[in-house]
This record gives C-alpha cells, sequence and structure tokens, in this order.
C-alpha cells in the first residue's frame, strides 16, 4: 500500500512535465544541437528543481497559492521574459561557429535547473496537485512518514526525468528524419517559446 506514494508521485510528475513547456524545449533542443548525452544533463537538474518546487507546494500549500494569485506580476513577469526570449531566438541571425563555442561553455546542468526552477506554472500545478491527491483519501504533508514522503518525491524525480528523456527519444527521431534541421532549430525553439507565452497571457486574461 505504502508503494502507492511511489506510483501517485511517478504519474503526477508525469502528467505535471507533458505539456511543452522550457525544460522540454531546452532538451528538445540540446538533443538536436548537440547530443542525448548533454540533454540528459537538464533532465537530472531539472529532475531536482522539480524536486524543490514539490517540496514547497507540500510545505506552504495555501500560503503559496494565495501568494502568486495576489500578485499577478509574477505570471505578467514570466509572460514577457519567454515573448522576449523567444522573439531572440526567432529573429536573430545565426553565427554557427560562435554559438557553439558560447554554447559549450555553459553549464547544462545550471540551465536545466534554472528552467525547472524559475517557472511559476509549475509551482501552481503541484499546489492543486497535492490538493487533489488529499481529497482522495491519501494523506500527504511534511508530517508524513520519512518513507512516504521518501517514496513520494523519488516519484517525482522519476516522472519528470522520465518525460524529458521521452522528449529527448522523439527529437533524435526528428533529427534523423528531417536534413539540415539544425538550421530552424532556434526558430522552432523562438516560435514555441511566443506560443507557451501567449497561451498563459490568454489564461491570465480569461481568469
Amino acid at each position: 500500500m505504502i508503494l502507492l506514494y511511489l506510483l501517485i508521485g511517478f504519474l503526477a510528475s508525469t502528467l505535471g512535465a507533458l505539456p511543452l513547456g522550457a525544460s522540454n524545449i531546452a532538451v528538445i533542443n540540446t538533443t538536436i544541437k548537440q547530443d542525448v548525452n548533454q540533454a540528459f544533463k537538464i533532465a537530472i537538474a531539472a529532475g531536482v528543481a522539480e524536486l524543490i518546487l514539490s517540496y514547497y507546494a507540500l510545505h506552504c500549500n495555501t500560503i503559496v497559492r494565495t501568494f502568486i494569485d495576489n500578485n499577478m506580476w509574477i505570471q505578467v513577469m514570466l509572460v514577457f521574459i519567454l515573448l522576449a526570449v523567444g522573439s531572440f531566438l526567432l529573429f536573430k541571425k545565426q553565427s554557427p561557429k560562435q554559438t557553439k563555442k558560447k554554447r559549450l561553455l555553459k553549464s547544462k546542468y545550471a540551465t536545466g535547473f534554472a528552467l525547472g526552477l524559475l517557472n511559476p506554472p509549475v509551482l501552481i500545478y503541484w499546489i492543486l496537485a497535492i490538493g487533489f491527491i488529499n481529497k482522495n483519501d491519501f494523506m500527504l504533508s511534511l508530517q508524513s512518514s520519512i518513507l512516504v514522503l521518501f517514496l513520494f518525491f523519488f516519484g517525482v524525480y522519476l516522472g519528470k526525468v522520465f518525460v524529458l528523456y521521452l522528449y529527448s527519444k522523439f527529437s533524435i527521431t526528428l533529427k534523423n528524419r528531417v536534413q539540415n534541421i539544425n538550421k530552424h532549430v532556434n526558430r522552432l525553439t523562438g516560435i514555441l517559446l511566443v506560443v507557451i507565452a501567449l497561451f498563459q497571457a490568454t489564461k491570465l486574461y480569461a481568469f
């Protein structure tokens, strides 16, 4: 029975990670431009960030949700950041040699961690997910046993890394089927980020 918390953590994390987000795009981009090993570094670090967000949501479920709802600037700022980065990638001119040098200097672990952690929608998702879990006879709090918490958070980590791994495998298939895909990656990434930003802006306006 206690192993159900491992499954719950895994399923909740998988559902939250499936929608296309910044971490997913980074994994796709890195797999296509570099290789699976570099993309997996992003996935590992993004999994750690997911742990922190889920822990924080569990620690102060109601407080965090109220704070984000009452401070709309956090979500508005996220929309502008996504629009800015997406527009930059969409319209910038490629300089392959310089781009490659700069890319090699960047830490994929830091990239994955930052993209995973600085993500208010994911935090909101975990607040809602934990609330849903607790409404369905699975009492989960920081007062739960160490084993329950370990299994739940281990499931969360596995779910995030698993989904990003699937995105990476999909990217390999895409890379093998589409010729000269590297030329289009930045533009595609920019379009996806702009779409996500517009989606977030629509949600803010609608609700």
